[in-house]
């Protein structure tokens, strides 16, 4: 498990304590997620709801609002939670303790090692936009989450672009602010760079823009396309015999 922890990671999970937890889900849900942003939270709980599976990990987590408030396939999915900050681990896994959610300490932006098997379903939402780095040095998140991923499963979330033709002049305005203060990182996280990016590396990849987000789903093929042409001319060779 690399736990290295730079300045630049530091800054951009420390306004997450158990003091701005307590009003999380009325700031960011309330106020922020739609009016400011334009991605409703009624759009992000559609997403969830339509990808979840009852073997899901959760990633940055936040208070764990959505996670508390979708539908899951099964009353006891299996769940992890998976973030650098304490406080945010232990305010949501006290939140779905129902679930009896198993917690990871990680720093995503490095190896990830989880001694566990693979899962169905992973979300991110609302955090790439907090990482340090280009959107090009963010790309290592992807390749760390799809490694556990088992096949014909999804990664799914959003994250706050900067360039966006849709943002209002308010969501501009406080983007540079947070940026400025070091909350979010995000000023060359564009759509079309983030786009060219993700389908070069990931071919079923489904990319929306609302507002001043990006919406994302990954899924991963059953079979990989090595595997699937072998299986092809396998089957075509016992055809012929």
């Amino acid at each position: 498990m690399n736990m290295e922890i730079n300045e630049d990671v530091m800054k951009g999970q420390q306004v997450y304590n158990k003091f701005t937890l307590a009003v999380y889900d009325v700031l960011l849900f309330k106020i922020l997620t739609g009016p400011v942003w334009g991605l409703s939270t009624e759009r992000l709980l559609t997403l969830y709801n339509n990808r979840i599976t009852s073997n899901h990990l959760d990633v940055g987590v936040g208070s764990g609002f959505l996670l508390d408030t979708c539908q899951f396939p099964s009353t006891k999915p299996r769940l992890a939670l998976m973030d650098l900050n304490d406080d945010c681990l232990n305010h949501s896994a006290r939140r779905l303790h129902r679930y009896a959610p198993k917690c990871y300490k990680r720093k995503i932006i490095g190896p990830i090692s989880v001694d566990e098997p693979g899962f169905d379903s992973i979300s991110m939402n609302y955090l790439l936009h907090c990482l340090p780095g280009t959107i090009t040095d963010k790309m290592v998140v992807f390749e760390n989450l799809y490694k556990l991923l088992n096949p014909g499963g999804v990664i799914f979330g959003a994250t706050i672009i900067s360039g966006s033709d849709e943002s209002s002049w308010f969501a501009k305005k406080l983007m540079k602010v947070y940026n400025k203060k070091g909350v979010f990182c995000n000023t060359g996280d564009n759509i079309q760079t983030l786009e060219s990016l993700l389908s070069a590396q990931y071919e079923n990849l489904e990319l929306n823009v609302i507002g001043s987000a990006a919406q994302f789903v990954i899924t991963k093929p059953i079979f990989s396309s090595e595997i699937s042409v072998k299986s092809l001319l396998n089957s075509l060779s016992q055809e012929a015999k």
